[in-house]
C-alpha cells in the first residue's frame, strides 16, 4: 500500500473522522480510523460503534491496500505539517508498522489490520428524502440547546424527528427537551419522508453532523430505518445508530392558554439577563422578572455576593406579574430569536412561559419557571 496525498486535504478529512473517536478505547481497533487507497481515492472511516463516519479524498495512488492507524495520533501528525505539503504514506507488507514522509519529516506508526475494523453497515433503509442543508442545520442549533445530558433519561438524549399534520399542512419536526425547556422546529414535509416513523437522533449523533454542516450548501440525503439514520453531506457519510426508546408527549407541555402577551427586544433581553445573573449563584442563577405596564425589571439576589437589578422598556398591558427562571436557559432561548423580535405568552408565576420569534412562528419555546 503506498499514495500520496496534499496535506490539507488530508487534514480535512481526518478532522471530520476523527471527533468520533474516543480517546479511551477499550477494544484497540476502535482508537484507529481505517485507510483504504484505491482508483485515486483514499476512504477514511471511523467509528464507536454507535456512529460511523466515512470521509473521501483524492490521492495519487502506486499501490492500493487498506490498513489502520491510531486516530488522534495521526490527526495531529498532519496537523502539525507544513501548508501544502505533499504527504507519501506506506506500509510495508511484512511489518505491521506504517510510515509517513512529508518533506524531512519522517514517521513510522503501529497499524492494525484492516479485516478487524467492525462496519457498522446501516441495513435496509424504508424511507429516504433530501434536505436543504441550511435547512437541516437550522433546525439542529434551535434545537441542540434543549437536548438533555441525564443519562438516565436516556430516551431524552437527543432530538426527536418526526412527521406531523399542522394547519398549515404536514411538517417534518424536531423536537429537544430536559424537562426544564423545550424547543421545538418545523420545515416542510420532504418528499420521500410521509409514513417515517419517528426517531431520536443521538446527541453525539447531533454534534457530529452539525460539524459537518459547518459551511451548508447544496442538499443533505437522509435516510434511515427504526434503528438507524444515515446522512450524506458532500460525499461524507455519517451513519449512526438511533435511540431505542420512546420519546415522551411533548405535547401536553406546551402551553395553549396563556394569555399574558410580552413583547421585546430579544438582543436587549438577552444582555440585560447576562448583566444581572452576574451576581447569581452557579447552582440558582434564577433571575425575577417583575412585569408591569411597558415595563420589565430584573433582579438577581443572591445572598452571598449581592443585589443586582436593570429595568427595560418593552410591551406588556397586562396585569403586574413576578415571575422567575434560570438565567442561562433565558439566554439560551432568546439567543434563538433571529429577527430580534421575542414574544413571550405568560400565564402566572407558576406557569411554563411560551417564547417565539414574532416574525417566524417555524419554531417555538417552552421554559419552565423557578421560585425567587
Amino acid at each position: 500500500m503506498k499514495f500520496t496525498i496534499e496535506r490539507n486535504a488530508l487534514l480535512k478529512s481526518l478532522n471530520h473522522v476523527q471527533s468520533v473517536v474516543e480517546r479511551r478505547n477499550t477494544i484497540p481497533i476502535l482508537s484507529n480510523v481505517r485507510l483504504a487507497a484505491g482508483d485515486g481515492v483514499l476512504e477514511l472511516t471511523a467509528t464507536d460503534l454507535d456512529i460511523q463516519i466515512v470521509e473521501t479524498a483524492d490521492i495519487q495512488i502506486d499501490q492500493p491496500g487498506a490498513t489502520t492507524l491510531p486516530a488522534h495520533l495521526l490527526y495531529d501528525i498532519v496537523r502539525k505539517l507544513s501548508d501544502g505539503a505533499q504527504v507519501e504514506l506506506s506500509k510495508d507488507e511484512g511489518e505491521g508498522r506504517f510510515t509517513l514522509y512529508s518533506g524531512r519529516s519522517h514517521f513510522e506508526l503501529q497499524s492494525l489490520p484492516a479485516a478487524d475494523f467492525p462496519d457498522l453497515t446501516a441495513g435496509e433503509m424504508t424511507h429516504g428524502f433530501a434536505l436543504d442543508a441550511r435547512d437541516l442545520k437550522k433546525l439542529i442549533e434551535k434545537t441542540r440547546f434543549a437536548i438533555s445530558t441525564e443519562e438516565t433519561r436516556y430516551y431524552l438524549n437527543g432530538i426527536y424527528l418526526h412527521e406531523t399534520e399542522t394547519s398549515d399542512g404536514p411538517v417534518l419536526r424536531g423536537v429537544a427537551t430536559d424537562g426544564h425547556r423545550l424547543a421545538r422546529v418545523d420545515l416542510p414535509l420532504p418528499q420521500g419522508a410521509a409514513g417515517m416513523p419517528g426517531i431520536i437522533v443521538p446527541r453525539k449523533s447531533v454534534i457530529e453532523l452539525h460539524k459537518l454542516l459547518e459551511d451548508p450548501d447544496g442538499q443533505v440525503e437522509i435516510s434511515l430505518s427504526d434503528s438507524k439514520i444515515r446522512f450524506v453531506i458532500n460525499g461524507t457519510v455519517l451513519t449512526s445508530k438511533l435511540i431505542d426508546g420512546t420519546f415522551p408527549d411533548y405535547a401536553r407541555v406546551i402551553p395553549s392558554d396563556n394569555t399574558k402577551e410580552l413583547e421585546l427586544d430579544g438582543a436587549i433581553f438577552t444582555r440585560a439577563v447576562d448583566r444581572v445573573s452576574t451576581v447569581s449563584s452557579e447552582k440558582g442563577r434564577a433571575v425575577k422578572l417583575s412585569l408591569s405596564a411597558d415595563k420589565l425589571v430584573l433582579t438577581v439576589n443572591n445572598p452571598d455576593s449581592g443585589t443586582a437589578t436593570e429595568e427595560i422598556a418593552v410591551s406588556y398591558h397586562d396585569e403586574p406579574l413576578d415571575i422567575g427562571f434560570n438565567a442561562r436557559y433565558l439566554a439560551d432561548i432568546t439567543g434563538q430569536i433571529e429577527s430580534g423580535h421575542a414574544s413571550f405568552r405568560l400565564a402566572d408565576s407558576g406557569a411554563p412561559a411560551l417564547v417565539f420569534d414574532r416574525d417566524d412562528d417555524s419554531a417555538i419555546y417552552v421554559l419552565m419557571p423557578m421560585r425567587v
